[in-house]
């Protein structure tokens, strides 16, 4: 295992509203060692993005607050900075592709330009055009000089999704932060996406966290993951064992409503119910009211985390 960039610690989140503090997360925790592509799944408002958020301080405060826990990245706890240490780390250490390009990308602002402003903010003695013109190069945009000189509405959703990821790019982070990077893209555009993600991280040796709800793309990109329900973290593993063996009823209904192309012909099975809003978390395992194998024991007391073995885990009463 290469060496640890990233460990995040116990981390509870919650948000201030008018019936009280909300716990958005409770007590997660998960690791990213360099050059290593680690996924977060689950259905929306399991968490995922405001885990994301919290690693570099991006969540508004108030309402959100940060009640305990540690991120630890490269040896110092990001909670602990002041917001000047933050704006040192955003885009220069850690960098963001969010879910939508569109409403990322400033409407009134040249694409080209806004390359060149992380650029000028983060590495000031590079020569910022000539920089811009290379990582437009790099993630495969044609005709790079006429591009840069469009604004984002003159682009296709492929196009702004290149230049996030070239923005991402432009200051050298050696951890890339994908929310749902795909989300608002076709099947042809997502896999050219996913594949100069890919060349991109062996290129450069930066770390993913991949923040998605697509298995089958967890299953391709990802050598880690931590399957997320209800502000925790339920199963974690590297991938090839999690997705073949699952232990959690959760996992295992993820799984099941993906499409499959090989083998026998079945209609697929979603998961009864919702995923709970932040005022209405069951007590115990707060999966049990969709869980088909859940009774008192599962209603009345929380899971604590059992070792499948060393590196794959679940939070089940009856996860064998």
């Amino acid at each position: 295992m290469s060496e640890l960039l990233l460990e995040v610690q116990d981390l509870c989140v919650s948000f201030k509203s008018g019936r009280g503090a909300l716990a958005a997360l409770d007590k997660v925790s998960f690791s990213i060692h360099k050059g290593e592509t680690v996924a977060l799944v689950g259905e929306s408002g399991c968490g995922k993005s405001v885990t994301a958020l919290s690693l570099a301080g991006l969540l508004p405060d108030p309402p959100a607050v940060v009640d305990s826990g540690r991120v630890l990245f490269e040896g110092r706890d990001l909670l602990s900075l002041s917001e000047s240490d933050l704006l040192k780390v955003r885009g220069a250490r850690i960098a963001y592709i969010f879910q939508e390009p569109a409403s990322s990308l400033n409407p009134v602002v040249r694409v080209g330009d806004q390359i060149k402003e992380a650029i000028r903010l983060h590495r000031p003695g590079a020569d910022a055009t000539a920089e811009t013109l290379d990582l437009v190069a790099k993630v495969g945009i044609s005709e790079p000089e006429r591009r840069l000189r469009a604004y984002p509405h003159e682009l296709s959703g492929g196009m702004q999704q290149r230049i996030m990821i070239a923005i991402a790019l432009a200051c050298r982070p050696v951890l890339l932060v994908a929310d749902e990077p795909t989300t608002a893209l076709d099947v042809t555009i997502q896999a050219q996406i996913l594949d100069l993600l890919k060349s991109l991280q062996a290129e450069t040796g930066m770390s993913v966290l991949l923040i998605t709800h697509n298995l089958g793309l967890v299953a391709d990109v990802a050598h880690r993951v931590n399957v997320m329900y209800a502000g925790r973290i339920v199963e974690a593993g590297e991938t090839v064992d999690v997705l073949s063996e699952p232990k959690h009823p959760y996992t295992r209904g993820l799984l099941r409503a993906v499409p499959q192309l090989e083998g026998v012909s079945e209609r697929l099975k979603g998961i009864d119910g919702n995923v709970p809003s932040l005022g209405e978390m069951p007590e115990g395992c707060r999966f049990h009211p969709r869980c088909e194998k859940s009774d008192s024991l599962c209603s009345e007391s929380q899971p604590v985390r059992r070792l499948v073995n060393e590196e794959h885990s679940v939070q089940c009463h009856y996860w064998k």
